[in-house]
């Protein structure tokens, strides 16, 4: 039985609006970490869901003419749709509206109720309908809501409160007591640096009178909960809390991913509600940075929020998924384009990856009818040609970087050693060897170290291309079998092809894209949106 343990979250997406590209990086993010522990011997179980309660879900609902659940239902399948279309294997999907859910929530806000911090009072404050939540001025820019760009309204009502304030300086210690908390760390300052202010207690309730769509206070039949201390919740309602199996076996040790606009209730809100309710706080948050598209940040106005579907169908799955690991740098702000994408598929994949493959076991089969020759060990030796070492550094360089959730340095990491090979390659000359018979035993030295390189890669690319990787050990006649994949400990020991295998004749992993056809495609686009801009008169109007 293992006895190493992990569980990764996504957010639970907020199902006011379709999937787009931001929310497809994190659960593909956590998809990678997840199958990276799962080739590090770890245990894993990995949760995503959607949230659905709250003011937005109502207003869309009306919007559409139908109720908040059946609003819900719609968009949450969306979401759980999206999954496998972006082949990741999550354990779990759990939604809000979840009877289990809903009665954990219960129970943890009477804990904490039952404890006295939670209390009834009025309050004034400026409240911000589009986060749902009250803010202090000083956290507005311009006496503005930074995401919505509107100035919140004063509203003065009667709700309940959680103590947060109790638990600040406990909190502040807690962080500084364990540096991984919140990775990056600029999160882990910013959060430190917002805890110098005194911490307000938080509005954890609505009234019914505004606001029925939510899970009732158990101690008050007219108020409902306030959507994040409900959302935060599902962590643990997921797993059983508190006698269900899977808590006892997976928490606390959860890292959450989560993009740097929730930080606040991930890093502020959860541990202290957790340490209120008497359980063990969680292990880690790994906070990234937005996709900007084409230099902004994805907006509806601005007509550039990025659909995932569309994008996996154009160019795949798995060209999809290596773009946003190696573009990205967790942590960071980063640029999606078609033009960069298609430059990493035909740079990266074509020319790197696909090129080296494919050369490779053509030329096996070419020399040897693709049959694995058998590596002369004096030969090897003599002329230094075997990659195992450089083999072990890549397995050392990714297992170190994909464990600090540093997933552009794991690719890169990979790539270093697909580079080595290819220099090999040139170096090596096995079509000037070929020519000589008296040359052979060197050329099957030579083809069996980069046959062996390309079988180490092909299980260092998992957690990221997982169908490449199992096209190209198919290839290999490396196949796993009902798992799937090779552990990192099982990757490394060298020499694993054995002498003998016949190795079919390599298919294309990654054909090129004609970046003149996708220049051909939006000229004719603009050209389209520029005559349509014409038509627009008043003598003339969009029917």
């Amino acid at each position: 039985m293992k006895s190493k343990k992990q569980f990764f979250t996504t957010p639970i997406y907020y199902v006011n609006a379709k999937p787009h590209l931001g929310h497809a990086y994190t659960s593909i993010a956590a998809d990678v970490a997840t199958r990276f522990k799962q080739i590090d011997d770890y245990e894993t179980f990995f949760l995503t869901g959607t949230d659905e309660h709250g003011d937005k879900i109502v207003q869309a609902a009306q919007q559409q003419g139908t109720t908040p659940k059946e609003y819900a239902d719609n968009i949450s399948k969306l979401f759980q749709d999206l999954l496998p279309v972006l082949n990741v294997k999550n354990n779990h999907f759990i939604r809000t509206t979840d009877p289990d859910h809903i009665q954990v929530v219960k129970d943890v806000l009477s804990k904490i109720y039952d404890s006295g911090d939670i209390y009834f009072s009025s309050y004034e404050g400026l409240y911000c309908f589009g986060c749902e939540r009250f803010y202090q001025e000083r956290e507005l820019v311009d006496g503005k809501c930074q995401d919505h760009g509107v100035e919140p309204e004063l509203i003065k009502e009667s709700n309940y409160f959680f103590k947060m304030s109790k638990y600040q300086e406990w909190l502040i210690n807690h962080i500084k007591a364990n540096p991984d908390f919140i990775q990056p760390a600029q999160y882990k300052n910013e959060i430190l640096s917002f805890l110098k202010e005194p911490l307000e207690d938080l509005c954890i309730s609505r009234p019914k009178s505004r606001l029925t769509w939510g899970i009732t206070l158990p101690f008050d039949e007219d108020y409902v909960t306030y959507v994040w201390f409900d959302a935060l919740v599902n962590y643990i309602s997921a797993l059983g809390y508190p006698d269900g199996k899977l808590f006892k076996k997976f928490w606390p040790g959860a890292r959450h991913f989560v993009a740097k606009d929730i930080i606040k209730p991930h890093g502020i809100y959860w541990p202290i509600m957790l340490k209120a309710a008497g359980i063990q706080i969680y292990n880690g948050l790994n906070v990234h940075g937005f996709w900007n598209v084409k230099g902004s940040k994805m907006s509806k106005s601005i007509g550039n929020v990025t659909d995932p579907i569309q994008v996996t169908n154009k160019y795949g799955i798995d060209p999809f998924r290596y773009f946003l690991m190696r573009e990205m740098v967790f942590g960071l702000d980063a640029n999606f384009t078609e033009e960069t994408i298609v430059s990493r598929i035909n740079s990266d994949l074509a020319n790197d990856l696909g090129n080296l493959f494919s050369r490779v076991l053509s030329m096996n089969h070419r020399y040897f009818t693709g049959e694995v020759k058998e590596p002369d060990a004096e030969i090897e030796k003599q002329k230094n040609l075997s990659l195992a070492s450089d083999a072990k550094k890549a397995i050392d360089k990714f297992r170190q970087a994909m464990s600090l959730c540093e997933f552009h340095k794991g690719v890169e990491a990979i790539w270093q050693f697909i580079s080595i090979m290819n220099k090999y390659i040139d170096t090596t000359a096995p079509w000037t060897l070929a020519k000589d018979d008296a040359n052979i035993p060197i050329l099957g030295t030579v083809l069996y170290n980069l046959i062996e390189g390309l079988r180490v890669v092909s299980c260092l690319i998992y957690p990221i291309m997982p169908q490449t990787s199992l096209k190209m050990q198919k290839t290999l006649c490396m196949e796993k079998g009902e798992k799937g994949f090779y552990t990192l400990k099982e990757t490394f020991p060298w020499g694993q092809i054995k002498k003998g295998t016949i190795i079919a004749k390599p298919d294309i992993l990654f054909p090129r894209i004609d970046t003149d056809k996708i220049k051909s495609k939006n000229h004719k686009k603009k050209l389209a949106v520029s005559n349509f801009d014409k038509s627009v008169t008043p003598g003339n109007p969009v029917k």
